[in-house]
């Protein structure tokens, strides 16, 4: 599969234990390439004012994933913790209000209706994404009541109501992390017995999704307490 190489795996990007050189590295080249990258964009930023279009051109920045770089021992994309999984978004053009910074969690997908929304176009009924535009103009304050993640059978994830949960059924292993106290997700609460209603609250809800996304990956038996 694309991205899961064996030389492209986390545990090979850096030697163990990761050593406070090995992070700068990374980081430093990971620095050096948004820096690369914020050129570029200035050139077709600057070519676009110059095409007298700017005015009827809508803009969307994004990336399709993080890196961990350093944070918990990681350097890559293979995980669902925030440094991966959570990437910008800056959306500007007529139409999109001007300074408005929104913390509702979106998926990527949810871009293309967004576009058509925008352009005044129906989006054809398999889209199973949002529009963000209900947001933008302060009509809702989100577009999902929870959001779920998935790398390949090894890993699922749910956020919802302030809190995370990430389960890893090889293993298996359940992590819990309340975002509003610990946006750094350092903290695991999974095994503290006020934390049961909680797992149980966001096992239900990420069976749903799965069921919603056609994940047929069964949690149940790595997992036969909480779900």
């Amino acid at each position: 599969a694309i991205g899961c190489g064996k030389s492209l795996r986390d545990e090979r990007l850096a030697p163990f234990p990761r050593t406070p050189h090995a992070v700068k590295v990374h980081r430093q080249e990971y620095y050096a390439i948004v820096t690369h990258m914020d050129e570029q964009i200035g050139r077709i930023l600057d070519a676009l004012q110059a095409s007298a279009k700017a005015e009827r051109t809508v803009i969307f920045f994004s990336a399709d994933h993080g890196l961990a770089v350093g944070h918990h021992g990681l350097m890559g994309k293979q995980n669902l913790f925030d440094p991966s999984v959570r990437v910008p978004l800056v959306v500007t053009g007529p139409g999109v209000a001007k300074g408005k910074r929104i913390a509702a969690p979106v998926y990527l997908q949810d871009i293309m209706p967004t576009t058509l929304d925008l352009a005044r176009a129906p989006a054809p009924d398999h889209v199973q994404f949002r529009s963000l535009m209900p947001v933008l103009r302060g009509e809702r304050d989100r577009s999902y009541d929870a959001i779920y993640g998935a790398y390949r059978d090894l890993q699922r994830m749910v956020a919802d109501d302030g809190y995370k949960m990430i389960l890893y059924p090889k293993v298996p292993t359940v992590l819990l992390f309340n975002l509003r106290e610990d946006p750094l997700e350092m903290h695991n609460l999974a095994e503290a017995p006020a934390s049961r209603p909680i797992l149980k609250r966001l096992a239900a809800t990420l069976q749903r999704l799965q069921k919603e996304a056609g994940d047929s990956l069964d949690l149940t038996k790595a997992f036969p307490g909480m779900m």
